[in-house]
């Protein structure tokens, strides 16, 4: 008998990542602007720390660099409940970014559909 690779088994009470708060939550993004790296940190450090910062809190659904106006942007989506909460997680990734990089401006969007709304 030859032996058999394990076989994944999709586990029939898996929850979706949009039902992780047990409703149904909209997408939320903050837009970070990034000013000037402290000392010793390399610009490819910026995002992982922001999304690292943003888990802490809630579920990140996706991470991008964009380049907006001239301006380098990180950028984190993630899932809230409310918009005081997604508020909140970017506050808290704001504030956990001071000893990393300048941040200068920082939006939060919410997801409405097919458009992305400002919250702040």
């Amino acid at each position: 008998m030859s032996p058999r690779s394990p076989r994944r088994v999709r586990c029939a009470t898996a929850v979706p990542r949009s039902l992780h708060y047990g409703v149904a939550v909209p997408s939320y993004r903050v837009t970070l602007a990034v000013g000037a790296l402290a000392a010793g940190t390399t610009p490819d450090a910026v995002l992982p720390e922001a999304a690292r910062l943003v888990a802490e809190l809630t579920v990140v659904e996706a991470k991008d660099v964009q380049l907006l106006r001239g301006v380098p942007c990180a950028v984190i989506r993630y899932d809230a409940p409310s918009d005081e909460i997604a508020e909140a997680v970017a506050e808290h990734t704001v504030d956990g970014l001071a000893g990393v990089v300048e941040v200068r401006s920082a939006a939060v969007t919410r997801r409405d559909g097919a458009r992305w709304t400002p919250v702040r």
